[in-house]
């Protein structure tokens, strides 16, 4: 009887054991994962502030960049022949690195955003620019949307030098998700 009950209580330990083990594995990693889908001056600030306080936090931060907000990663710098006329046309109208994104609200056709840069400099905040370089040396990672670069026109070839950068898909950004503790959408 007492060899049974033993028998028994072995038998639940190990299960209790194994399901600890199963529990630990889909626990989320010490990481922060963010769709950076806007393209705008005042998200891109507020995405960058957030990235770079997390890397204080997290282990990893990982930036997923798509859409419009992969164009504050383009290099200004850097010009890439376009063959295709769609790419010529968004080549022209989407703003080329931070300098020439537009704030969400009051743009008033610049005035808004040369105010709001005016004012971030003298209360000592830093530009959108230093934000970037900020971020990667923290080590944030940021991760480019091969389809919205191709969708818009874009190239690999066309993006700022950044130490960790790459290039894919949304399964790239899902798998992350996946194991962050904090994931947001700006």
């Amino acid at each position: 009887m007492e060899a049974d009950l033993m028998q028994n209580l072995e038998k639940r330990i190990a299960l209790l054991e194994e399901r600890i083990e199963e529990m630990q594995a889909r626990m989320p990693e010490d990481q922060l994962s963010m769709v950076v889908f806007s393209g705008e001056l005042d998200r891109l600030l507020a995405a960058f502030i957030i990235a770079v306080g997390a890397a204080a936090m997290y282990d990893r931060v990982v930036m997923f960049m798509t859409f419009w907000g992969t164009t504050v990663m383009r290099d200004p710098a850097k010009t890439v022949s376009k063959p295709e006329f769609t790419a010529k046309m968004f080549d022209k109208m989407l703003p080329s690195g931070p300098d020439g994104v537009h704030l969400s609200r009051m743009d008033m056709f610049g005035m808004g955003r040369r105010m709001m840069k005016s004012i971030m400099k003298k209360k000592g905040v830093l530009s959108l620019d230093d934000l970037i370089r900020q971020a990667a040396d923290y080590g944030v990672e940021i991760v480019i949307c091969e389809m919205s670069l191709d969708v818009m026109g874009l190239s690999a070839d066309e993006l700022r030098d950044y130490p960790n950068i790459t290039l894919a898909g949304v399964a790239k950004f899902l798998q992350e998700a996946n194991q962050s503790a904090v994931t947001l959408f700006i």
